[in-house]
């Protein structure tokens, strides 16, 4: 949660928490004192994660394709607009010392460019990366990162920068961390790319529109990305559907597409084809959702930030684990800010995912969930599992965050070992595992999401903000006692 920053109106994950704030206070003083009261029923039902698969979107975006040229992967990074800084240049530094136990340094870490670690409108949540897509863990020659942000739309921004008055959704940002900027050693290229979703307008015309979720956490495997959907479950994106609405690089002229119409990349307030022009909230490049996955199971959660124990859980974070190369499976977990009157901490469950075509596995018209439980914890922020140890996120407002670990034993989710100390504000987890190479180090990344202002509680010594992207050698986690 980001107590410092606007309010987001339509955030499923984290949204109607300002209402009962002074309570969840209350109930959670500091974050080493979670609500832990009893849960009925451990493990959790695994068929609350069951899901069936969405609409048939590939008509829709087939026909923006024959409209819109589409660039790869590897064409994003090389012509990443924004530079990323590591190493002594990156100086944000939100690990403070620690409001609860030991901090753990992070291996290697990265700064956004000045106009992302300051922006009010765009809020950082998931993460993922080649290692979660390829067995070998390259993409060509490149090894990227992909984060989520979230469109912090709506006042009191918008009173005072119009642009930011559009919701504009989700937008991911393409990293290279292993390859230096020539002449910049510690820069690292990045490029952002608006999530959208397809449909046929009123005049028969495949068009598109901001994609309304949170996007706490993303997953990448072969091609598809999976984003966390709050309280439908997934939506589903393919990195071969890049659509280029720019691909002159000049950005001042309107482009002629593909079917003879025009794209414009300077109009922030539009989106979509308007007029037999495609817009895309000034974004050079968009990519449209080809599928979905809805649960089965009715959903007993609402969009306020307490939880329930049966029925469909939140969709709040998902990564992949790979650690079982005949049996990867996409993990999914749920935010719950507990409480005397909902005491449910949230559950993590686990999808099995079909190698051949990198969506997940269906029993007829069924995806069905191989396992689900309790979370030792609330406030979990972001999960991840490889090698049977399971790894979570824990964050609460501007106090410092909270790696944990657990593995399961007698049947329930249990902790492993202490807390760990991480960063201020950590959000989603992934895994970069190392299997590729013998002396390939294996990392545990995250980034946080609170910018780095004046708001009492950033400047505490201890509990400072500023938003970075991160990793921990998975054998310092380990570890730790």
């Amino acid at each position: 949660m980001t107590l410092h920053q606007p309010t987001r109106r339509r955030s499923p994950r984290h949204g109607g928490w300002v209402a009962a704030l002074a309570a969840a206070i209350l109930a959670v003083p500091v974050l080493s004192a979670p609500a832990l009261a009893a849960i009925p029923g451990d493990p959790a039902t695994a068929s609350s994660f069951n899901l069936e698969p969405g609409p048939d979107l590939s008509g829709t975006v087939t026909a923006l394709k024959a409209a819109l040229p589409t660039q790869g992967v590897q064409e994003l990074l090389d012509q990443g607009n924004r530079i990323a800084k590591t190493g002594a240049s990156c100086t944000t530094d939100p690990f403070g010392t620690g409001d609860n136990g030991a901090v753990l340094a992070p291996a290697r870490k990265l700064c956004w460019d000045a106009g992302d670690a300051a922006t009010q409108e765009w809020i950082p949540q998931g993460i993922t990366g080649v290692s979660d897509a390829q067995a070998d863990e390259l993409w060509g020659t490149r090894k990227p990162l992909v984060t989520a942000w979230y469109d912090k739309a709506g006042a009191p921004l918008c009173s005072t920068d119009p642009g930011t008055c559009p919701d504009k959704g989700v937008r991911l940002s393409f990293l290279d961390p292993e390859t230096p900027v020539a002449g910049t050693p510690d820069g690292r290229r990045y490029r952002h790319v608006l999530l959208v979703e397809p449909y046929v307008n009123s005049y028969g015309n495949a068009s598109y529109r901001a994609v309304d979720v949170h996007a706490g956490g993303i997953a990448w495997y072969k091609y598809h990305l999976y984003v966390a959907d709050t309280l439908n479950g997934l939506r589903v994106f393919d990195m071969r559907s890049v659509l280029d609405l720019n691909p002159d690089q000049n950005a001042s002229v309107d482009d002629t597409t593909l079917n003879g119409l025009k794209s414009n990349v300077t109009d922030e307030s539009r989106i979509g084809r308007q007029s037999n022009v495609y817009y895309g909230h000034t974004y050079r490049y968009v990519m449209p959702q080809v599928a979905s996955y809805k649960f089965v199971a009715a959903q007993g959660n609402s969009s306020a930030g307490t939880c329930v124990a049966t029925g469909a859980p939140k969709a709040s974070y998902i990564s992949v684990d790979r650690s079982v190369p005949a049996a990867p499976a996409l993990i999914m977990g749920e935010y719950c800010n507990s409480d005397t009157d909902h005491p449910e901490r949230g559950r993590v469950g686990a999808l099995p995912i079909d190698d051949t075509t990198g969506l997940l596995r269906q029993t007829g018209e069924t995806v069905i969930a191989t396992s689900a439980y309790h979370l030792p914890r609330d406030l979990t922020q972001g999960a991840a599992r490889y090698n049977g140890m399971y790894y979570f996120n824990r964050s609460y407002l501007d106090n410092s965050g909270s790696l944990r670990r657990a593995t399961v034993t007698s049947g329930r989710l249990v902790d492993h070992g202490g807390n760990i100390t991480n960063a201020v504000g950590p959000e989603d987890l992934y895994v970069e595992h190392g299997q590729s190479a013998s002396d390939a180090a294996q990392y545990l990344w995250s980034l946080t999401e609170h910018r780095a202002d004046t708001t009492a509680g950033c400047t505490d010594t201890g509990s400072p903000c500023g938003r970075v992207i991160y990793a921990h050698r998975l054998s310092d986690v380990l570890a730790r006692p």
